[in-house]
């Protein structure tokens, strides 16, 4: 049966007509007027840098520094997560992803209204998604650190308030270049042995690409074939199939023993428990 359907396909299809970060939150309501991010001023963003990372929470304590806050990190293997990506902000890490239409002007973080996903989660994982939706809802002082590693800080109320700091890690776009081109791979549940010659007892991800009209039906699908390399952000989980939309970008150069191609997770569109 399916386990999680956490989009409908015609939603996940209109992320196909923009570059979108490797793991995204579905947009609210398509009435918000998104400004453009590269539109967006202040004399100490650099623009270009914000929407070129994902920023992940790595520090957050109250204003003057005595105290850590600890709903922000709700458990050590995932941090908080903001993208920034064609006017809009997406925020992942907790029990829902959220999503919504920003602006950064005078050294202020401007975000519209939040729409997130409905899931319930343990109780910690429900507190990050208040805290960090609060955080960015306060309009905070929004500033850039450039090094050899970028560091993104948040500023709300001065007195009371809080300070985030989030370390860049490049995006897929920055890394490979361009934006990529948008397949959605069907996984299958189980991994079948495949022959390499530098690995011993390989088993790969049985993988097909599938094609969706404009209402989210499929009209084509490929045949299913070994898949030997990794699919970047996807960790496959024996017994569930998985419908993924995924980045592909062209490796150059291309290194050794690698293909020229690499496929990048952008979203989990379907999930399904398959019984043995």
């Amino acid at each position: 049966m399916t386990r999680a359907l956490l989009l409908m396909f015609p939603l996940a299809l209109a992320g196909c007509t923009h570059p979108t970060q490797e793991s995204s939150a579905p947009s609210d309501a398509q009435t918000s007027a998104a400004t453009p991010a590269s539109s967006a001023t202040a004399t100490n963003i650099d623009t270009t840098m914000l929407v070129g990372h994902h920023w992940q929470l790595t520090r957050a304590v109250t204003a003057r520094g005595d105290q850590r806050i600890e709903a922000l990190f709700p458990r050590a293997d995932k941090p908080l997560q903001l993208d920034f990506a064609d006017g809009r902000l997406s925020a992942s890490g907790g029990c829902n992803g959220m999503s919504g239409a920003y602006t950064v002007e005078k050294g202020k973080l401007n975000v519209g209204t939040l729409a997130q996903t409905q899931m319930a989660c343990e109780p910690k994982l429900m507190q990050a998604d208040q805290a960090i939706s609060a955080a960015l809802s306060a309009t905070p002082d929004i500033s850039i650190e450039n090094g050899a590693t970028p560091t993104l800080i948040l500023r709300t109320e001065p007195r009371d308030g809080q300070v985030l700091t989030f370390t860049g890690k490049p995006t897929a776009q920055t890394r490979y270049g361009g934006t990529g081109e948008t397949v959605f791979l069907e996984v299958a549940a189980e991994t079948k042995p495949c022959n390499h010659p530098l690995i011993k007892d390989k088993r790969c991800l049985q993988v097909r690409e599938l094609q969706y009209d404009a209402q989210g039906l499929k009209t084509a699908a490929g045949q299913w074939q070994n898949f030997y390399e990794s699919i970047e952000g996807y960790s496959h989980e024996a017994g569930i199939r998985n419908v993924l939309r995924t980045k592909r970008f062209k490796r150059n150069p291309v290194p050794a023993d690698a293909s020229s191609e690499v496929y990048v997770l952008d979203m989990v569109v379907e999930s399904e428990v398959v019984q043995p």
